[in-house]
């Protein structure tokens, strides 16, 4: 097996009394995708940051692309595209002017940049806005030069802080196909969402709460830890059909997503009866009663739940 790309053991770092990030255990191997995963909070942030070189490890140890984050952070830099969450570029520059700005800066050589911003022009889907300032651009093509220009050095590693977040779905689906293209090209790419349905593009996930690491697995694994079965109801009036199956047999938890609510049972097709007569008996009703297939964001507010209790 080969030697992990990205590795950390025991990784801490504090911000006066606050510990961000705490006892962090990563294992990142060469051309994998591996997605981050948490809320606001979780230290996410913070470990990209501690990875890219640009903070210091209060405890532990890291090493990216072979060097030791303690001792060689400035050796790292050249060997990576860090993407940070806000939109870095520069906004009076055209397109075409942050490319050839970032691509003095990581020193490509002259007579390759021509060939490299014309590709990442098109490979982000923004050959015909080279000429457009940056501050005009959709938030969409904001995120994509960003990308393009932390592309413009051929980085072996791309560590992506919530990329697609202030972005609509289709820029987000977009990005997301960027992403994929990169990585069946043998790109190691760490990627930071909040969004669990983006967990489930990635190949490996590493689920962070709180500071720490509380799974990490491939996304169908992860959704297997979970006991049970899923079932969707769109109820009239939600509250109290939530009151009421809280108090069902065989009912482990229930969420709710809008006017809809997901209930974690035992068994779903033993259960959907019974539901539907307690529904009856209670005067309840709904538009819509079915199985649903478990998803990531379930899995993980169901493990928060259990770390919690």
């Amino acid at each position: 097996m080969t030697s992990p790309i990205i590795l950390t053991q025991a990784l801490s770092r504090d911000f006066k009394e606050t510990r961000a990030v705490d006892a962090l255990d990563l294992s990142i191997q060469p051309g994998e995708l591996f997605g981050l995963v948490g809320p606001d909070g979780a230290g996410k942030t913070t470990t990209l940051r501690i990875l890219a070189g640009l903070l210091d490890i209060t405890e532990g140890s890291g090493s990216v692309a072979g060097h030791d984050l303690s001792e060689q952070p400035e050796a790292v830099k050249p060997k990576i595209g860090y993407m940070a969450q806000r939109f870095s570029m520069y906004g009076e520059l055209s397109v075409h002017e942050n490319l050839l700005f970032f691509a003095d800066l990581f020193d490509v050589p002259r007579a390759e940049m021509a060939e490299r911003t014309s590709r990442l022009l098109a490979f982000a889907g923004l050959t015909a806005f080279t000429g457009r300032r940056a501050d005009h651009l959709s938030g969409g093509m904001q995120k994509k030069l960003a990308l393009a220009c932390t592309l413009i050095h051929q980085p072996e590693i791309l560590l992506l802080d919530e990329p697609t977040t202030g972005v609509d779905p289709v820029s987000r689906r977009e990005f997301w196909h960027i992403l994929s293209e990169l990585h069946a090209g043998g790109t190691t790419i760490l990627v930071s969402t909040p969004y669990m349905d983006e967990a489930d593009r990635c190949s490996m996930v590493g689920l962070m709460y709180a500071g720490r690491l509380i799974e990490c697995a491939p996304p169908a694994r992860i959704r297997a830890k979970i006991e049970g079965e899923m079932i969707e109801i769109l109820p009239h009036d939600w509250q109290a059909a939530q009151d009421l199956l809280r108090t069902l047999p065989g009912v482990f938890e229930v969420q709710t997503y809008g006017e809809s609510l997901h209930v974690l049972v035992d068994k779903a097709k033993k259960r959907l009866p019974k539901i539907k007569k307690a529904f009856r008996k209670n005067k309840l009703t709904y538009n819509g009663l079915r199985p649903a297939p478990l998803r990531m964001e379930e899995a993980f507010i169901s493990l928060i739940r259990d770390l919690e209790e």
